[in-house]
């Protein structure tokens, strides 16, 4: 499997057409929940990041990260359950990070478009 880019652009579009391929999303889940952070935009908006193949989830799991492991979640409950539920809880959705927490940082809803733009 190819690695992340560090192209931020790349590593999402690979998110959706992979995520579109394998029919799942990969989380973050630990002791206390799902894994989110501050948002590089935004210190009072969270991030709860997502990847498209578990390995690249995988690999940002060390030093503080160490706790949690990675997880699928179906496309079909992602796109119809979980981005309803973080836009609500106003949180950004993160795509694809590399294994130095960097990548995209987006409105819930706006990934739910890209998603719908992609199948169209």
């Amino acid at each position: 499997m190819e690695p992340l880019s560090s192209a931020n652009e790349e590593n999402f579009d690979r998110f959706v057409v992979e995520s579109l391929e394998t029919g799942c999303v990969w989380a973050l889940e630990g002791p206390e929940g799902f894994a989110l952070c501050p948002s590089e935009k935004n210190d009072e908006i969270d991030v709860m990041p997502f990847w498209s193949q578990p390995e690249f989830a995988q690999a940002v799991c060390v030093d503080e990260w160490s706790v949690y492991k990675p997880v699928p979640v179906a496309l079909d409950e992602f796109l119809d359950e979980w981005v309803d539920g973080m836009h609500a809880d106003l949180l950004l959705i993160g795509v694809n990070w590399t294994e130095e927490l960097e990548g995209t940082e987006i409105e819930p809803l706006d990934l739910a478009e890209e998603f719908d733009n992609e199948l169209k």
